[in-house]
C-alpha cells in the first residue's frame, strides 16, 4: 500500500544506482547543529540561576495579601508579630484614607496606617467599636487575646494615649465605616454610621471626613493594574489542584481515549471531534456570561465571605470576564459556521484517519507514547510556575520616603512618633523585569523544544511503519516508538533545538510587532502623523515576513529532518 507521502519521497536510487532492499539505505549519520544544542542547555542552566535568585527573593505571599505598617506581609507567620491567618488588610485612619484619595494630594494610600486582621470590622448600632494596633509595650496581651478582644483594648489604654487616640494618632481607631474583603483588603463603604459618629463627637474626636472618596481611595488602589496581574498570578497559585486535573491529568486521559477511539471507529471519529468540539464552545462560552452576570444570578463579585446583598463593589477583573464572553461568542459563531462550512472535508478526512488507524494497530506504542511528554511537560511547568511566583514577587520591600504628616503612637517608645512612619512597597528593580522576561521566553522555548521533540519521535516511528509497507522487516526495530526516540537523542537534539529556537523568537518577535501594531492603529486617526502610518505599515510587513517564517519551520520540517537523518541518503522532490 503506498502511503501518503509517496508522492513527495519516492526510492532514491544510491551514487552507483543501485537501491538497498528493503528501500532503507545506511549511511554515516551524524549529530547535526550541535552548537545550537550546547546553546540550548547553556540556556537551562542560565533558567536554573534565573530561577534560584527567584525562590531565594520572593515571597508569592505579596501577590495576594499586602503589607502592614511594619512592612509585614500579611499572613505571614514569620513575620514579627506573627501574622498567622491575619490576611486582610485593613487601614486604620479614615482621614488618611482620604487624604489619599484627594486629587494633587502629596499623601500616597500606601504611607497610610495598616495592620492585618482576621476579618474585616464594622460599626456597632449602640456604641462605638475600636480597632487597636498590634499589642507590644505597656499592653500585656498576646496576638490570640487581641483577636478575641476583637483587636479593641482601648478600655486599658493610659490617658495619653485616649487622648492620642482621640487625634486619630492611635494605638487606637474608631471603627466609623463599615467595610468588606475585597481581594484581602478591607475596603471602606462609604456610609458612615451615625451612631458611632455620634459617640465619637462626643467623646472629643476629631472631626472625619466624610466622603466618597474614603471609597474611591481604596478601591483606586485594589483596581490598579499592577494590583490585577498580581492578583492573576497568585491564583495560578492558588488554583494549582484544579490545574493539575483539568489542565493536566484529564486532557491527557482524554488523548488517550481519542486515539483509541480512532483505532476503532474511525468512520465515526470525525463527526465526534467536531460535535465534541462545538459543545466543548458552547458550553465555555455560557459559562462565561454566567460569571459575566448576563445570565442568571451567578456573577463573580470582588467580595470574598458573606456579605450584604445589595453592597456592590465593582472590581477590573470583571469587565475582563466580559470582554472574554464577547469574544468567546465570535468564536462560537465562527466554529459553527465553519464546522457546516467543511462538511464535505469531513468526509475526506475519513479516509485520512483509516490510515492513521491502521498505523496506530501495527504501532500500537504510539497510544502510550504521549504519556512521556506530558508527563516531561507536567512537571517542567509545576517548576516553572513556582519559579514564576517568585520572581513577580522578589521586589525588595523598603519604606517609602514621604513628606506627609503620618504622626501615630509607637507603643515601644510610648510617645506621637512623626519619624520614619511612612509606609512599605514593594520596589522592582529593573533587572526583575528582565528576568520575569527570559523566564517566559524559557518557558516558550521549552514548550517549543518537547513538542518538537514529540513530532519528531512520532515521525520516526510512523516512517519505520511506512517505508516496510506493513511488512515485517529486520531493519525496522520491534518497538519504533522507542527506538525512533534513541535516534532523536543521538542524532537530531541539534536540529529540533535549532527549530524551536527560531519558532520560539520569530513568535515573540511576532506578539510585540502586534502588540505595537494595535497601538499605531489608535494614532494613525490623526491625518498628519505620517510617520505613525509609515511604521504602521512597515509593522505589517513585518508581520507578513513573520507569518511565512514561522510557516516554513513548523511540524513538516521536524518531519523532514528525521526522514532524512534517518532513512533517506537523499530526498527527491517530486514536480
Amino acid at each position: 500500500m503506498r502511503g501518503p507521502l509517496g508522492a513527495v519521497l519516492e526510492r532514491y536510487p544510491l551514487s552507483d544506482g543501485t537501491t538497498e532492499d528493503g528501500g532503507i539505505i545506511r549511511h554515516n549519520r551524524k549529530c547535526r547543529d550541535v552548537a545550537f544544542l550546547v546553546i540550548f542547555i547553556a540556556f537551562w542552566v542560565a533558567m536554573i540561576v534565573n530561577s534560584s535568585f527567584g525562590f531565594n527573593q520572593g515571597n508569592p505571599l505579596r501577590l495576594t495579601y499586602g503589607l502592614d505598617y511594619k512592612g509585614n506581609v500579611c499572613g505571614d507567620k514569620h513575620a514579627h508579630p506573627g501574622l498567622h491567618q491575619l490576611e486582610l488588610k485593613y487601614w486604620l485612619n479614615p482621614n488618611q484614607v482620604y487624604q489619599s484619595g484627594v486629587k494633587d494630594s502629596q499623601f500616597k494610600l500606601s504611607n497610610a496606617r495598616s495592620i492585618c486582621l482576621l476579618d474585616c470590622p464594622t460599626p456597632l448600632e449602640d456604641s462605638l467599636s475600636w480597632v487597636c494596633d498590634y499589642p507590644e509595650g505597656d499592653i500585656h496581651l498576646s496576638m490570640d487575646d487581641w483577636i478575641d478582644r476583637n483587636y479593641d483594648y482601648y478600655e486599658i489604654l493610659t490617658l495619653g494615649m485616649k487622648n492620642a487616640s482621640l487625634q486619630l494618632q492611635g494605638p487606637c481607631y474608631p471603627v466609623i465605616f463599615p467595610s468588606v474583603n475585597v481581594y484581602w483588603s478591607c475596603q471602606y463603604i462609604a456610609r458612615a454610621s451615625n451612631a458611632s459618629l455620634r459617640h465619637w463627637k462626643q467623646m472629643g474626636g476629631v472631626d472625619i471626613k466624610e466622603d466618597i472618596v474614603v471609597d474611591k481611595s481604596i478601591h483606586s488602589f485594589i483596581n490598579s493594574r499592577s494590583s490585577v496581574l498580581k492578583r492573576y498570578m497568585a491564583d495560578i497559585g492558588k488554583a494549582w489542584p484544579v490545574l493539575i486535573v483539568c489542565g493536566g491529568l484529564l486532557p491527557l486521559f482524554l488523548s488517550v481515549v481519542w486515539l483509541l477511539m480512532i483505532r476503532y471507529f474511525v468512520a465515526a471519529m470525525p463527526w465526534i471531534t467536531v460535535a465534541f468540539f462545538n459543545i466543548l464552545i458552547i458550553t465555555v462560552t455560557v459559562f462565561y456570561y454566567l460569571k459575566a452576570g448576563w445570565i442568571g444570578n451567578d456573577a463573580i463579585s470582588p467580595i470574598i465571605g458573606d456579605h450584604d446583598p445589595y453592597m456592590h463593589v465593582f472590581g477590573r477583573e470583571l469587565n475582563h470576564l466580559r470582554a472574554a464572553a464577547i469574544l468567546m461568542t465570535f468564536v462560537m459563531v465562527l466554529s459553527i459556521l465553519t464546522s457546516i462550512a467543511i462538511v464535505r472535508r469531513i468526509l475526506m478526512g475519513t479516509s485520512v484517519l483509516k490510515v492513521a488507524a491502521k498505523v496506530i494497530g501495527e504501532v500500537q506504542a504510539l497510544i502510550i507514547f504521549p504519556v512521556i511528554p506530558y508527563s516531561i511537560l507536567a512537571i517542567f511547568y509545576m517548576v516553572w510556575i513556582s519559579a514564576a511566583l517568585h520572581l513577580f514577587s522578589s521586589g525588595q520591600v523598603v519604606q517609602n520616603n514621604c513628606n506627609t504628616n503620618c504622626c501615630a503612637y509607637d507603643l515601644l517608645s510610648e510617645k506621637v512618633n512623626c519619624d520614619h512612619c511612612c509606609g512599605y512597597s514593594i520596589r522592582y528593580t529593573p533587572h526583575i523585569a528582565v528576568a520575569i522576561f527570559f523566564h517566559l521566553f524559557g518557558c516558550y522555548w521549552a514548550t517549543k523544544f518537547f513538542i518538537a521533540c514529540s513530532s519528531t519521535v512520532i515521525a520516526g516511528s510512523v516512517a519505520s511503519y511506512y517505508w516496510t509497507r506493513g511488512e515485517t522487516s529486520s531493519e525496522v526495530p520491534v518497538l519504533p516508538v522507542f527506538d525512533s526516540m534513541k535516534r532523536l537523542i543521538r542524532y537530531s537534539l541539534g536540529s529540533v533545538a535549532l527549530g524551536s529556537l527560531i519558532v520560539s523568537f520569530v513568535e515573540s518577535i511576532r506578539f510585540i510587532l502586534e502588540s505595537f501594531r494595535r497601538k499605531l492603529k489608535v494614532t494613525e486617526t490623526t491625518p498628519d502623523s505620517w510617520f505613525g502610518k509609515m511604521v504602521y505599515h512597515t509593522s505589517q510587513g513585518c508581520l507578513s515576513c513573520v507569518e511565512w517564517t514561522i510557516k516554513s519551520v513548523n511540524r513538516n520540517a521536524y518531519i523532514m529532518v528525521i526522514f532524512y537523518n534517518e532513512f533517506r541518503e537523499k530526498l527527491k522532490i517530486s514536480q
